[in-house]
C-alpha cells in the first residue's frame, strides 16, 4: 500500500482534532443558545475549527516525511506541535481581543496540553498511522 503515503497520513493526523471539534462546537452552541452563555462563538472558534485540524494533518505528513531512521518517537513529534500552537493561539486571542485566552492561562494549561498532545499522538494517531499503513 504505497500509493499517496503523504494524502493517508494527511487524513490519519486531522481524524481526532475534526473528531474533537465538533463536540466542542456541539457544547459552545449548547451553551451559547439554550444557556444564553455570553460567548461569540464566532471569534473564539475560527482558529481552532480551521487551522488545527489541518496543522495536525501537515504535522503528520512530516513525521513520515522525516523517514523511520530521523525522526523522533511519534508522541513526542505531536508534543512539539504545541509550543507551536500555544503561541500562535495566543497571538492570535490577542489580535481578536479574545479576553478569556491570557499568557497566565497558557501557562496553567500547558502542561496539561502536553499530556493530552502526547497520548494523543501516540496511542491514537499512532493507531491511525498502523491502520493507513504510514506509520
Amino acid at each position: 500500500m504505497n500509493k499517496h503515503p503523504y494524502l493517508r497520513a494527511y487524513l490519519g493526523g486531522i481524524a481526532v482534532p475534526t473528531m474533537f471539534m465538533l463536540i466542542v462546537l456541539t457544547f459552545f452552541i449548547i451553551a451559547r443558545f439554550v444557556y444564553n452563555v455570553p460567548v461569540v462563538i464566532e471569534r473564539l472558534l475560527v482558529f481552532p475549527m480551521a487551522v488545527v485540524p489541518n496543522l495536525w494533518g501537515v504535522w503528520n505528513m512530516l513525521y513520515v516525511r522525516l523517514g523511520s531512521r530521523n525522526r523522533l518517537p511519534l508522541g513526542i513529534h505531536g508534543v512539539a506541535l504545541v509550543f507551536l500552537l500555544a503561541p500562535v493561539g495566543l497571538t492570535l486571542a490577542k489580535t481578536l481581543d479574545i479576553w478569556i485566552v491570557t499568557p497566565t492561562l497558557i501557562i496553567t494549561v500547558l502542561p496539561v496540553g502536553v499530556i493530552v498532545y502526547y497520548l494523543a499522538w501516540k496511542h491514537i494517531i499512532g493507531f491511525f498511522n498502523q491502520l493507513l499503513g504510514v506509520g
